[in-house]
């Protein structure tokens, strides 16, 4: 298991999550053992995405910088975005420990697909109007279309197969982030300190969750359960069928949430013994890893934590191993189209 963090000050972290061989007096079982840390943009990092052994890093500098996890190298550059790179997706077919393809959106309302074996890029489109910065893009689990929201107070929905922005609606209010659940079935939007709950088929609203302060993050969970941060410092588990808190991690850190990370080890569904993990990190530099059956029965010790030392402002992991080692294509600045099919 990895985690990539990204912070202000233009450092990208990345940790390893391994056992302890034998548990701290604190209570940790386990350890983030850093891969690697330098200055990889030329401005701050503003999203990261990991899937498999790859990661990928956007920021103000208007670039995509990609990572080799297992061999803590830079791959580099992506430069196909003439503003600020505002978030970044993966899409990894079921089964398969490898992504097949990248999604970055930036400020200026464009987002950008991109094979990922090797990348090339395959097209730019407007996923928002000109100037409207993406804030968000969440790809449904079948890899087919792809869910953004902006700064124009607008959801819009992608046709990845085509290339071509499909729907496109006003909400009324700016959403911040978006978020398909893990079956494909219902989606999350999130607007301030309210997260709405949707039907995927028709958008119908379900719920409307509302947290005691902003939400800064958000990451799906089995089951249904949805995890949010923000800037009430706590890691809070909505149980989404419901419409109701499971449970909450009350202060779980010093400063507000910045990102979550939703990991397991579990490889089988029918291992349901294995433990169910969360990560989180928050501004002031710390990322912890929480092992969240505890949190149903009182607040958990963190089983492992790193201290940056840097403001975070993302972070991303990945559960999932691959012998595959990720390229940058020769081609990766021809364009190319995307299948009609």
């Amino acid at each position: 298991m990895s985690l990539i963090a990204g912070s202000y000050e233009k450092f990208i972290w990345g940790f390893k999550l391994k056992p302890l061989k034998h548990p701290s007096d604190d209570g940790k079982t386990l350890s983030l053992t850093r891969l690697f840390s330098y200055p990889s943009h030329l401005s701050p990092i503003s999203t990261v995405a990991a899937a498999g052994p790859v990661a990928a890093s956007g920021g103000g500098d208007d670039t995509v910088h990609i990572y080799d996890i297992a061999a803590a190298a830079s791959l580099g550059s992506l430069h196909h975005h003439s503003a600020s790179v505002t978030a970044l997706e993966f899409y990894t077919p079921p089964n398969l420990s490898y992504p097949r393809n990248l999604l970055s959106a930036a400020a200026d309302g464009s987002l950008s697909i991109f094979d990922a074996d090797p990348f090339v890029h395959l097209k730019t489109l407007w996923a928002h109007k000109k100037g409207a910065g993406v804030n968000s893009v969440s790809v449904h689990p079948s890899g087919k279309l792809a869910l953004t929201v902006g700064r124009d107070e607008c959801l819009g929905m992608v046709n990845l197969v085509r290339g071509k922005r499909k729907f496109y609606c006003r909400l009324g209010k700016e959403a911040t982030l978006v978020k398909f659940d893990l079956s494909g079935e219902r989606f999350f939007m999130v607007m301030e300190e309210k997260v709405g709950v949707h039907e995927a088929e028709d958008a119908r609203l379900v719920w409307e969750l509302e947290n005691q302060k902003r939400v800064l993050c958000a990451a799906p969970g089995e089951g249904g359960l949805l995890y949010t941060g923000g800037e009430d410092r706590n890691i809070t588990a909505w149980d989404t069928k419901s419409g109701k808190v499971a449970y909450c991690i009350e202060d779980a850190h010093a400063f507000r949430v910045k990102g979550l990370v939703v990991l397991s080890r579990r490889t089988d569904p029918s291992e349901a013994d294995d433990p169910y993990l969360v990560a989180s990190a928050s501004s002031d530099g710390v990322i912890r890893v929480w092992d969240v059956r505890m949190a149903m029965k009182e607040k958990p010790n963190p089983l492992a934590e790193a201290n940056t030392k840097s403001r975070l402002t993302c972070l991303a992991g990945t559960s999932l191993k691959s012998l595959k080692r990720p390229q940058l294509s020769s081609k990766g600045e021809q364009d190319m189209a995307v299948e009609e099919s």
